[in-house]
């Protein structure tokens, strides 16, 4: 039963850490991800002009569009 409790209360003490985010970097990936997603869905924006949302939606869309087509262009023109 000792052994048992002992382990039981690891696992709390694990638990608290990692929510914690002391065992990893996940906490900051989990930040990171969210960030960008509120970036990219127009979080900023304001909610009560449905245009402005999605207008800044299809905006930063096109621009990770362009910006991959420039670094595609940009690897071309050093490769070949």
């Amino acid at each position: 039963m000792k052994d048992d409790d002992r382990v039981r209360e690891a696992k709390r003490t694990l638990d608290r850490i990692s929510e914690e985010g002391g065992l990893s970097a996940s906490p900051v990936m989990k930040s990171a991800a969210n960030s960008i997603r509120d970036h990219f869905t127009a979080k900023d924006a304001d909610r009560n002009d449905r245009v402005e949302v999605w207008g800044t939606r299809i905006a930063r869309g096109l621009a990770v569009v362009a910006f991959a087509g420039l670094v595609l262009w940009m690897v071309r023109q050093v490769s070949g």
